[in-house]
C-alpha cells in the first residue's frame, strides 16, 4: 500500500527470491529515541480479539486516528507507516518523519483515547514507498540485532500486542532484507517469551487471482519458516492487480483468497484448512483502485466480503484507507482522500464493522 511522503502505486515485483540464512543474532537495546513506554500509561498489553476489522490510517493526516476511529465507530486502527528517514538508516520515525519519533508524545493520547472506547490499534510498518526507497527497516539497517530492538521499542512505547509488516515491491525480492526481517521477528519473539508478552506479527503481502506473487511472496513466508520466525497472519491486499481484465471485487477477493489459501498449505503442510483460514487477513482498497475501473469496490461488495469473512473465521479485515471512506470524488481512481465512488460518509467502515461483533 501507498505511505504519504512520496506518491507511488502498489505493485508487484517479478524478480525472483534468492534466499540466504544468517545465524540470528542476539538482541541489543533499543536507541533512546522517546518517550514513556506504553506501560507507563497505566496499561498492560492485552492480546487482540481473534477477528478484528482495522482499516488504515494514514499518518500524515490532518485529524488525529482518535479523532477519525470515533467519527467512524471503527474500533481498531491499524497505524501507518514506520520507516526509517533514509536507505542506511537504523533509526525509526513515523512516515520517515523526525519530527514524529516513536514516542507516546506522537499518537500516544490519541492510542489511549482508543483504548478507553474498548479498542486498539496495530502499527505498521513499510509501505510501498519505503519499500520502494530502501527504507523499510529491515532493507535498511543491516544489523539484525537493532531491527529487533527497534521493533521492541514500538511494542513497549505503545504497549501493542501486534505488528504489521507491509512488504511489497523491492521487500518482496531483497533476499538480505527479507531474512534480517524475520530473523529480528524471531529475536523479538525470544524476548516476548522472556517478558511473559503477547506479541503478534501480521505480514501484509500483494496478491493477484492466482494468489501471492509468486515466487516472492511465498518466499517471504518460506524464510520466516526457515528461520523460525512465526507469523501469526497472512493479510493480503486484494486490489491493484493491474490485469486489464474484467473484475468484480468482492467475488474476486474470494477467489484470489482460495487461491492463497492453497500456498499456506504448501508453507504450513500441518495446519489444518481450518487453522490456515485463521491466519488469513483481506485487506481491500476501498471504491477505485490505483489502477481505475474495472477494479472498483463498491459498498455492496463490502457487505459481500464481511459477510464471506465472518463465514471463514479468518482473521482480520482492512481496507485502504480511512481517509477515504466518503465520497467527495466520484470517479476518480486511487485519492488519499476519497474513495472515487458514490457513497455516504463512513460507509466502508460500517459495512464491514459487523466483523468485530461476530
Amino acid at each position: 500500500m501507498i505511505n504519504v511522503r512520496t506518491v507511488g502505486t502498489a505493485c508487484a515485483a517479478a524478480a525472483l527470491i534468492a534466499t540466504g540464512f544468517a545465524a540470528p543474532a542476539s538482541a541489543a537495546p533499543a536507541a533512546a529515541r522517546g518517550g514513556s513506554h506504553g506501560q507507563h500509561q497505566g496499561r498492560a498489553p492485552r492480546p487482540l480479539p481473534a477477528h478484528i476489522f482495522a482499516p488504515y490510517f494514514e499518518d500524515n493526516t490532518a485529524n488525529g486516528p482518535a479523532a477519525l476511529s470515533a467519527a467512524s465507530g471503527d474500533k481498531y486502527l491499524t497505524l501507518s507507516f514506520i520507516q526509517t528517514p533514509a536507505a542506511g538508516s537504523c533509526d525509526l520515525d513515523w512516515n520517515g518523519n523526525a519530527s514524529m519519533p516513536i514516542a507516546w508524545s506522537t499518537f500516544g493520547a490519541d492510542i489511549a483515547k482508543i483504548r478507553a472506547r474498548g479498542g486498539d490499534v496495530v502499527p505498521s510498518f513499510g509501505g510501498y514507498n519505503a519499500d520502494h526507497a530502501g527504507e523499510e527497516i529491515a532493507d535498511s539497517c543491516t544489523d539484525v540485532a537493532r531491527i529487533a530492538a527497534d521493533y521492541e521499542q514500538v511494542i513497549t512505547t505503545y504497549g501493542v500486542s501486534r505488528l504489521d509488516f507491509d512488504v511489497e515491491d523491492n521487500s518482496e525480492t531483497d533476499p538480505a532484507g527479507i531474512n534480517r526481517r524475520n530473523e529480528a521477528i524471531h529475536l523479538v519473539e525470544q524476548w516476548a517469551a522472556r517478558q511473559h508478552r503477547t506479541v503478534q506479527f501480521v505480514y501484509t503481502l500483494s496478491t493477484n487471482m492466482t494468489g501471492l506473487d509468486a515466487p516472492q511472496g511465498v518466499g517471504v513466508l518460506q524464510n520466516a519458516v526457515a528461520d523460525h520466525a512465526r507469523i501469526d497472519i497472512v493479510n493480503i491486499m486484494t486490489f491493484d492487480y493491474y490485469d486489464g481484465l474484467p473484475h468484480e471485487m468482492g467475488k474476486d477477493t474470494v477467489t484470489a483468497s482460495e487461491a492463497v489459501l492453497g500456498q499456506l498449505h504448501s508453507v504450513y503442510p500441518h495446519k489444518s484448512q481450518a487453522q490456515l483460514w485463521q491466519m488469513l487477513g483481506v485487506t481491500e482498497m476501498i471504491g477505485v483502485d490505483d489502477y481505475g475501473p474495472p477494479e472498483v469496490l463498491t459498498p455492496a461488495d463490502a457487505l459481500f466480503v464481511e459477510k464471506w469473512a465472518a463465514r471463514q473465521g479468518i482473521a482480520e479485515l482492512s481496507f485502504w484507507a480511512l481517509e477515504r471512506d466518503n465520497g467527495g470524488c466520484v470517479g476518480t481512481a486511487g485519492s488519499f482522500t476519497c474513495s472515487g465512488v458514490a457513497q455516504s460518509d463512513w460507509q466502508f467502515s460500517h459495512d464491514f464493522e459487523p466483523f468485530d461483533r461476530r
